[in-house]
This record gives C-alpha cells, structure tokens and sequence, in this order.
C-alpha cells in the first residue's frame, strides 16, 4: 500500500510513529499483521479521508466512515471476516484481493451467478453490477431503513444508473427498452411510494427479485408469461375476482393459459394503458394488409385496416386477441394462429353463452352451433347501437333469420307448430315496429330470448319459460307486468295446480297483434274459453255473445268488463265488478247507467240450477207451458182431422151433386129464378 497526496510526508511520520506504539504494547506479538483482529486497527489508517491508492490508472479512496461501519449490518464482524486474504498479513498489509460475498450469502451468490447481472460479469462486462453496486460496501445497512440503497423508495433510483432512460444506446449489459425509468415513475406502483409513502408497493426488486434477475423470455423468470399470474398476485391477491368480468373461471385453473398481465398493462406504467409487447400491429399488417392473402386452408386473412380502426376493438393491439401470436410467428410467416378465444377478455358473456343451447351444441362439436365471429363479425365489431353493426335492432331480425328463417339449419330442428318464426315476427306488431317505423326500442329476437343465453322454453331457466314470461315481456312493459303481478292470473296471487295464463297465451309468442285490432277483439273471447269453457258457454248465451258471434266487434267482450291484465276477484274493491265499479265498467258502453241497470245478470244461464234458480226455473217453467200449449194444440189438431177430412168429402159430394141436377139452359133464368130453384 503507498501514500499520495500533499501531506504524505506527514501520514508516513504518523504511520510509523504508530507502530512503533503497536509494537511497545504488543511485546510478544512479533507480527504486526495480528493486531488487525480489531476493527479499530484497520481504522487507524483507513478513517483519514485523504487515504488513497492506484488501482489501474484510477486512483481509489481507502477510507471507510466509522460511524457508518459502527450502524452497518457488518458491524459485528472484524474487517478479516470480509477480507480474508489479509488474515495475518504484515502492515502494511498488500492490496486485498476482491471480498467474495457469496462466502456468507451462498444463496443470493447462487441466484446472482445464474441471472442476467451475473452472466454479463461471466462474459466479462465490466459495467455488470455486483453486490457492492447495490448494496455498498462498508455502510450497508438493512432493506427496511430508509437509508438503503435498496430500500422500496430508493430502489428506483438505484436501477437508474444503469436501466436509465436511452440505455439502450449505451450497448450490451443495459435494457433494451427505452424510458423504463420515467415509465415507472410515472405508473400507479409508483405513485403509491413517492404520495402515500406505501413502502408495500411494488418496485422493480418486487417484479424481477433481487438476485435472479432473468430476461423474460426466461421461462424460470418471474416476468415470463407462464409466471406473471404468481408474480402479480403476491400483491394483487384474487386476481380471478377482479377479474371475473373478463377472463372465465376455468382458465384461472391453468393459469398458464390465461393472458399474461403485460398483455393488457403495460410492464413498467402500469395503468396508462395497454401494452403492445410481442409481435406489434405494425408486423402484423405487414402481411396482412394484403386482399390476396389466405391462410393454408384457403380461407382469406385479409384485414381491413379501416374495419379495425373504427371497430369497438381499436386501440387493443393484434396480439390481445391473438395471444399465441409472438414475434417469432411473424418472422416464420407459415405458423397459423389459433382460433381466437373471445371468452378471455368477455368471462361474463361467455357463461351466459356456454349455458345457452348455442353453446350446447358448440360443446358437442356441432358445425351449426353459431360462435361469437357468426354474430358480431372479426375485426369490424361495431357497438349494437351504430346501424352498421350487425347486432343493431333493426338487423337483428336477419342476423336471427340466417339460421331461424324457414328452411334454414337452426329451423329444421323445430318440433311441433312453431315455423315461420321470421315470417310471423315481420307482420307482428312488434316487426312493423321496428323495420316498418323504425322504433329501434321495440322487443327484437335478443329482447326476449337474450343476446347469449337463449333456451328453449322448455327449460325453467330460460327467459321464455311460462313463469319467467310476465318478468321478460315486463322489461318493456312495465306498467302493465305491474298489474299482471297483483292479477289472479299471477302465480303469486292465486295458488293452484293447474296451468296459468301468461303473456303468449293470449298474445302468442311471434305473431303479436295490436289489441286494438278487430281479428284480435274477437279471437280473445276463445282465448279466454280455453281455460273458463263453461263460463265462456254461458257468455255465448248472451245477448253480447250472440251479438260478438256476429262479427260486432263494439260489443262488450271478456276483457271489457274483467279488464285486461288487472283481473281481480270481484270480491277485491279494486275489481271492475266490485260494487264500488261495476256501475262506471257498465257505463263505458251504457252512459247513464245505474245501479239498477248494473244488477243485470251477465252469466246468468238456465244451466245452472245453483247459482241462477230463478232463471232456471222461469226457462224451464216457461218451456214446460210453451210445450203443454203445443202438446194440447196438437192433440186438438190430430183429433179434428178425420172429421176434417170427412167434412171435406161431403161438400165435395154435394157439390157435384149440383152440378149434375142443374139444366143446360139454366142460364136464361135471372138470379132470382136461379136462387130459388137452387132452393131446396
């Protein structure tokens, strides 16, 4: 070791007066180098803040701050324990061959000689870090004091100096990726160290460890796609609920099937968008911006950049929907990508799908089972309000008719009498709605079957089934589900085993009329009957029965007097026959009824001899008499009827008789004379 510096003399007077003093005290010690066992010693020379040496062409500081020793977590060590080689050496002692950290830290050494840091120094880098880059060497205190290089709020700062923004023009050892620094500090992990102080946000030591740090294309990296999931989730805890919306349940069970996280944000400004790592757009739309270009089984892979541009999907790069798609792909140009999984990003919508009968059949290998790109296209996917798209309402009908027209694949599978599906909604009032008027808020196939989880009526879960009808056609028509709920035809209100009226069993499923239509005033009245039959007999009996028979559509019918959806008992005061309100129902068609005129008995019938005795004993008392007549009547006629025919014969007889006595000349007699010899 040699001195430098303006006061050299005057160190080397004070070096050798101190060991003349080491060696006075230290009789029987007859090497000096034994003394250095203390700390103390090695101070004694190395707290002079001038005390330097040349190593190479650099000159170098020897001094080492007490103090900072003293609080260090070395503190308890002797300056041999970290530099060994100068156990037992003279002083002055040779310049110290390299402290080996991994003697104590063979763990951490074992990790560093594997990672991306230890591999550069291996190759001979001399700008790879080593411990006493990070770490320091001789004030090196614990991670969770402030002071530490390494601590969560300096961490940052202290990658930096080598990942600073540009390192990658600066050659091989430093990040390829420019800005990471700035990116970093300006991401949510980051905002949460330097606003709130949160020393538990992540830093660059939480995503790529301390002492293995390996590149990601590393699959040991805690930063490659198979591993990012474990890696986030340290921190993000129930990442498959934050995200339940987006990726399904059942990739989280692999969860090297799922996206990695820096699919979607970005690696280091997390939360300022998303990340276009691996194969970019650009690289894509190389080769498939060409209209020529078709995949090996002949199907086109032409994109339209205009289509994705203006699709609800601008803005996500290529390969968030092709995740199989790396960079290494574009370059080999034959590799095809895999069918492209929607239920990653829409988890919700592909439950819904999966339970559905579409998704049913896709689960059994069914090529007639429509999937997502049937629907919503591939790369031009517009919102459902913009009329280009495909699932605007007034298309939606067609969209639904490629497969549900008659004739057509889904159409075959029909049982039963329901065809003509698309024909019948088109005329319905709900058809001329929508493509006639133009009212896009009017119920469409996807109102009531749902855009994703269509079932056959048949199932109890599905939208159409009989006890969910009133709650589907509802979402439209409030006001009136409302009443229908407190109606005894509700399942609610009335408690019984048999069948209740809904919607489609007076307004049919696809061939809805307007109520206000004569066919549909006259057909209610058998709507009605095929559940009340008797009543419906009596109704018939009526002089309004009789009268609708007809044809007379202004005549009072079920619904007038019962009402239409807010059928009570008329027990209820809320009825339209309570005798609150049976005088202002009459009244819709009789103005200036009264209650007199409101006692008329609508039903009555002679049929039933319980509830009307009076009517069926008047019509059957009335029909005995009426018979008892035409019974007396006719007997009387019976009994007169020969000597009716023997009267007959004998006025017959007599005339001819007078005939014959009369003479040919009888005529020139006057009428007197005539008369009287007509006389007996």
């Amino acid at each position: 070791m040699s001195a430098s510096g303006p006061s050299g003399g005057k160190r080397a007077v004070r070096l050798a007066l101190l060991f003349a003093v080491i060696i006075l005290i230290c009789p029987f010690q007859t090497r000096a180098a034994q003394a250095s066992d203390s700390s103390d010693t090695c101070l004694a020379c190395h707290s002079d803040k001038d005390l330097t040496a040349k190593h190479g062409k650099q000159t170098v500081s020897l001094f080492v701050d007490g103090k900072a020793f003293a609080g260090s977590v070395h503190s308890k060590l002797t300056c041999t324990g970290c530099h060994s080689d100068l156990e037992g050496k003279d002083i002055p002692h040779p310049q110290p061959a390299k402290v080996d950290c991994t003697l104590c830290h063979s763990d951490e050494g074992k990790q560093y000689e594997q990672s991306a840091h230890g591999k550069a120094v291996a190759h001979g880098d001399h700008r790879a870090p080593a411990c006493v880059s990070c770490h320091g060497n001789h004030e090196i205190v614990p991670v969770k004091d402030p002071r530490s290089a390494v601590a969560p709020r300096r961490a940052a700062l202290l990658c930096r100096s080598c990942h600073e923004d540009g390192a990658s023009k600066q050659g091989k050892g430093k990040l390829a990726e420019a800005n990471v620094y700035h990116s970093y500090i300006d991401s949510i992990h980051s905002a949460g160290l330097k606003k709130t102080g949160l020393v538990l946000g992540p830093t660059c030591i939480s995503c790529h460890t301390a002492h293995n740090i390996l590149p990601s294309s590393d699959p040991r990296s805690p930063i490659a796609d198979a591993n990012m999931v474990s890696s986030c989730s340290k921190c993000h805890a129930g990442l498959q609920n934050v995200h339940s919306k987006v990726i399904r349940a059942e990739l989280w069970q692999n969860k090297s099937t799922i996206p990695a996280c820096v699919t979607c944000h970005q690696p280091h400004k997390v939360g300022q968008g998303f990340s276009a790592r691996g194969a970019t757009d650009r690289q894509c739309l190389s080769c498939h911006n060409d209209p020529d270009l078709k995949t090996s089984d002949g199907h086109p892979a032409f994109v339209q950049v205009s289509d994705l541009s203006s699709s609800r999907h601008a803005g996500i790069a290529c390969r968030q929907c092709h995740t199989d798609i790396t960079a290494s792909h574009v370059a080999d140009g034959k590799t095809a990508a895999r069918k492209v999984d929607c239920t990653s990003c829409h988890a919700d919508t592909a439950r819904h799908y999966q339970r559905s009968i579409h998704g049913q059949l896709f689960a059994k290998g069914d090529s007639n089972a429509p999937t997502c790109t049937d629907c919503h296209g591939t790369h031009h996917i517009l919102g459902k309000r913009q009329p280009e798209s495909l699932t605007f309402a007034a298309k939606v009908p067609e969209l639904c008719g490629t497969c549900h027209r008659e004739g057509q694949k889904a159409a075959l599978r029909y049982k039963g009498n329901e065809h003509q599906i698309v024909g019948r909604y088109t005329e319905s009032i709900h058809g001329k709605g929508l493509l006639k008027s133009g009212l896009t808020v009017t119920a469409t196939c996807t109102s009531c079957h749902t855009p994703h989880e269509e079932l056959p009526a048949s199932d109890p879960d599905s939208t159409v089934n009989a006890k969910n009808l009133p709650d589907t056609c509802g979402g439209c028509h409030e006001g009136i589900q409302e009443q229908f709920s407190h109606s005894v035809h509700s399942a609610s209100v009335t408690h019984t085993d048999k069948t209740l009226p809904v919607c489609n069993d007076c307004h049919t499923a696809h061939s809805i009329q307007r109520a206000d239509q004569d066919g549909f005033k006259l057909e209610i009245m058998t709507k009605c009957g095929r559940c009340h039959s008797e009543i419906a007999e009596t109704y018939f009996d009526t002089y309004h029965g009789k009268v609708s028979r007809l044809g007379y559509t202004a005549i009072a019918k079920c619904y007038d007097c019962h009402g239409a959806h807010d059928i009570l008992k008329v027990s209820d005061p809320k009825s339209h026959l309570s005798k609150a309100n049976v005088v202002a129902t009459c009244a819709k068609c009789h103005a200036g009824a009264t209650a007199s005129f409101a006692g008329y008995l609508t039903h009555a019938t002679h049929h039933d001899r319980k509830k009307y005795p009076i009517v069926f004993w008047t019509f059957w008392g009335m029909t005995a008499l009426l018979v008892g007549v035409f019974f007396v009547a006719g007997v009387h006629t019976f009994m007169w009827l020969p000597r009716s025919f023997k009267l007959r014969r004998q006025i017959k007889a007599e005339e001819l008789a007078r005939r014959s006595n009369s003479s040919p000349d009888a005529t020139e007699f006057g009428p007197s004379e005539k008369s009287s010899r007509e006389e007996p």
